[in-house]
């Protein structure tokens, strides 16, 4: 298996560092390929089974996309061809139509999702988020400086039942589409939720039982899920 990581030491901001470990971790005999920005990707070129990029900060976002840009018709293939993403954090905005910066200026992006992005620079929005996909639920944190407004019908990921989607007014949270699983959550996602993270490696075909650590991250997760929903103890903005 080829598992591609986009930019990680710009783009694992937050924590997310901890999705590319644990990938690491869980396919040991795969070949990892890590581009910088300064080298072609390696997926214009080659098959690959998996592609990761995580949150990256405002100035780097718009040079990540100028790199992509000239692959948008390379990534419209491989999604549709069922290649997985798992992108994170702000890193989903790339993949939006545009970015309208905290100054007015609109940043156009890949345009593969009809939804833009708006900063507030002087507000960082920080919350916990408790969703549900697919019958179970989903555990997440959101620290960013933007919302998400779409321009037509997403294809959702996650429904939100505590903390913000989207936006304030929009519950639903992050895009499925085919194989592509994009969110403004951080995790490291696939640390905090072992049930999709078990899904998603078997789909890849992980051939173990168990992943690593899945006892204690159930544990750790159904911890979780009760303080999140618990008001007491979580103050939601």
């Amino acid at each position: 298996m080829i598992i591609e990581l986009l930019y990680p030491s710009i783009s694992a901001l937050y924590g997310e560092k901890g999705n590319i470990d644990y990938l690491k971790l869980s396919f040991k005999d795969a070949t990892f390929i890590e581009t910088d920005l300064n080298t072609t990707p390696y997926f214009v070129n080659h098959s690959v089974d998996f592609i990761f990029m995580g949150p990256t900060t405002e100035r780097f976002q718009k040079i990540i996309i100028d790199k992509l840009l000239p692959y948008k018709e390379r990534i419209i293939e491989l999604i549709n061809h069922n290649t997985y993403f798992l992108i994170t954090g702000n890193a989903l905005e790339i993949f939006g139509s545009y970015i309208i910066e905290d100054n007015g200026n609109r940043v156009n992006a890949l345009d593969l999702f009809p939804f833009y992005s708006k900063q507030d620079l002087m507000h960082r929005f920080n919350s916990y988020v408790l969703a549900e996909y697919n019958g179970y639920e989903f555990v997440g944190f959101k620290s960013q400086f933007t919302r998400v407004y779409p321009t037509a019908e997403l294809p959702v990921w996650l429904n939100v039942k505590r903390g913000i989607g989207f936006n304030k007014d929009l519950d639903p949270e992050g895009i499925k589409f085919h194989n592509f699983y994009g969110t403004h959550c951080l995790g490291p996602i696939l640390v905090m939720n072992p049930m999709f993270t078990k899904e998603l490696f078997n789909q890849l075909g992980y051939t173990f039982n168990m992943i690593p650590f899945e006892d204690d991250l159930i544990k750790a997760f159904k911890k979780r899920v009760l303080e999140f929903k618990d008001e007491k103890l979580i103050n939601y903005p």
